[in-house]
């Protein structure tokens, strides 16, 4: 991510940090949400900067924030309900940069995919939909260390990517997520939770279903 600007937001705690990279022929935005603050998730995961990589090939804007607590983010974790107001924060100056026309994209890696489904709900209510989620290693279910996900049901033509391996969130609770969904996953076979290795994969799965 060599051409980003790192910026920082008046949030809804304060500071929000945030790190954009334009791009000269935009045809969309894309927001990316890292995983828990409090396992070490930061704006600058490989999964995240993967996924704002294969975004940009596909000619999105970029930001890639830090939610509360993290970097140059103030404030404290709040399991998920107060950071969707700060990705909306995030939204809002997206939108006053790069203006309204432009489609919005949203991914997010396992509890900033979590959080991505609470943001795409408000942003659906508010009336300015995202085009299209792009969701790894998705939190959702009971997950080791007495933490539960009600992850938002979300679009069906959402790319869900998830490791058969996973460790953090089994892929069963994925599984049983989606199905009442009827939403398709993709499986990685091998993949653990960071997709060690199989970062690459990943981008070419976006890429093979991507949809204008």
């Amino acid at each position: 991510m060599s051409r980003h600007e790192r910026i920082l937001l008046e949030g809804p705690a304060g500071a929000l940090e945030v790190f954009v990279e334009p791009h000269e022929q935009a045809t969309g935005i894309a927001l990316v949400a890292h995983p828990h603050p409090l396992f070490g998730g930061t704006a600058d995961n490989k999964v995240v900067t993967t996924l704002a990589k294969a975004f940009r090939d596909l000619g999105c804007i970029t930001l890639r924030p830090n939610f509360r607590g993290v970097g140059g983010s103030a404030g404290e974790h709040d399991h998920g309900i107060a950071e969707t107001d700060d990705l909306l924060a995030v939204h809002a100056y997206a939108r006053g940069r790069f203006g309204a026309a432009l489609p919005f994209f949203l991914g997010g890696f396992s509890f900033g995919a979590y959080v991505v489904t609470r943001l795409a709900r408000q942003l659906a209510e508010d009336g300015d939909p995202a085009r299209r989620l792009v969701l790894v290693g998705a939190a959702s279910g009971f997950i080791e260390g007495l933490r539960h996900y009600d992850t938002a049901a979300v679009p069906a033509d959402s790319i869900v990517i998830h490791g058969a391996q996973d460790e953090t969130v089994p892929l069963a609770n994925v599984l049983a997520w989606a199905e009442p969904q009827d939403l398709p996953i993709t499986v990685i076979p091998g993949a653990d939770h960071f997709f060690h290795r199989r970062l690459h994969l990943i981008r070419r799965i976006i890429e093979a279903q991507w949809k204008p």
